[in-house]
């Protein structure tokens, strides 16, 4: 960690923090999804080669109380002296804390990293290896807790993101084991209101049943709060689209509607873990001199978590019939 910087990011605004005075940043606001794309895109050529990163504070502040001129003064402070590289960095920053910088009270505080530029899985809560899915093609997460997402791959960490799951005190999203079923790149919501369209895009299904999905949709940058089904960013919605597998039937039908056929094998497994936080996510623990990333704990065995549907017994039963033989 550099010492200069940690004394410009953090003086005064670790004291107000201490003393309570000055808390985590918790207004609301909305991702500019589009925005963020090629912070999602970067990807280094080995995920071995990722440094380890830290983390400071930084308060929004200004002596005369001016907002417009307190946001000025943090993105100089995070682009070094360019208000414009700042601006660019504070995207990151955004999907880091949940939080935008134009929704930043002022006198709260925000956690930004010590490098810019990485492969965003530098910044990830999740482990970028787990051993235990070590054997599956693919494996994809979806943990309540951190308000996040991260694709496996023979168990190297290939992406992650941010999510906002079903609302707890209506329609949480359930937890358990799933499987992908059926995608499509545009639907309406059963959901919509009469006379209003709600749009969702590369939607993907892992409860059928229930009609449960992941998707691009609106994110707000505060906790659980959809129909049960799990909101992406649009660049993440159309990776993952293109990157899992949909159930196979004997029809090759991928979509929602009747007459697909007989089931022959599971799309690509889902877990979904973790509890619903109270309000927003807490990504970082906040420390005296400096925050630190909360780390995700993934479970034993991807088998460890109980199947979540009936169909996924099934698929359970078939496994271990096959593993007899």
């Amino acid at each position: 960690m550099h010492a200069h910087r940690t004394l410009l990011l953090v003086g005064l605004g670790v004291l107000l923090f201490l003393t309570g005075l000055s808390s985590p940043a918790a207004a609301q606001g909305y991702f500019d999804q589009y925005a963020i794309e090629n912070i999602l895109a970067r990807q280094a050529d080995n995920l071995n080669d990722l440094p380890e990163v830290y983390y400071e504070y930084a308060v929004l502040d200004d002596p005369s109380g001016n907002s417009v001129v307190a946001r000025d003064r943090f993105y100089q402070r995070i682009g070094e002296g360019s208000s414009e590289t700042g601006r660019k960095r504070s995207q990151l920053v955004e999907l880091l804390n949940r939080q935008t910088v134009e929704n930043t009270p002022l006198g709260d505080t925000l956690v930004v990293p010590t490098e810019f530029g990485l492969d965003f899985r530098a910044y990830s809560p999740f482990p970028r290896y787990y051993p235990e899915a070590h054997r599956i093609k693919k494996l994809f997460v979806i943990h309540k807790t951190v308000q996040a997402f991260a694709a496996y791959e023979y168990g190297r960490l290939a992406r992650w993101g941010i999510v906002n799951t079903g609302n707890p005190d209506s329609t949480a999203t359930p937890t358990g084991r799933f499987n992908f079923n059926w995608k499509e790149k545009k639907r309406v919501s059963t959901m919509s209101p009469p006379g209003e369209e709600w749009t969702m895009r590369w939607v993907f299904n892992f409860h059928a049943a229930r009609g449960i999905h992941i998707h691009q949709y609106s994110m707000p940058t505060g906790g659980p709060t959809s129909h049960g089904c799990v909101r992406l960013v649009d660049a993440d919605a159309e990776w993952i689209y293109d990157w899992a597998e949909p159930w196979q039937t004997t029809k090759g039908h991928m979509g929602p509607s009747s007459g697909r056929g007989r089931l022959i094998e599971p799309g690509t497994m889902v877990l979904v873990v973790g509890d619903d936080p109270e309000g927003s996510p807490r990504p970082f623990e906040y420390r005296a001199q400096y925050p630190v990333l909360k780390r995700v704990e993934l479970p034993s065995s991807p088998y460890d978590v109980p199947a979540g549907t009936n169909q996924q017994e099934m698929w359970d039963r078939l496994r271990e019939q096959r593993a007899s033989r």
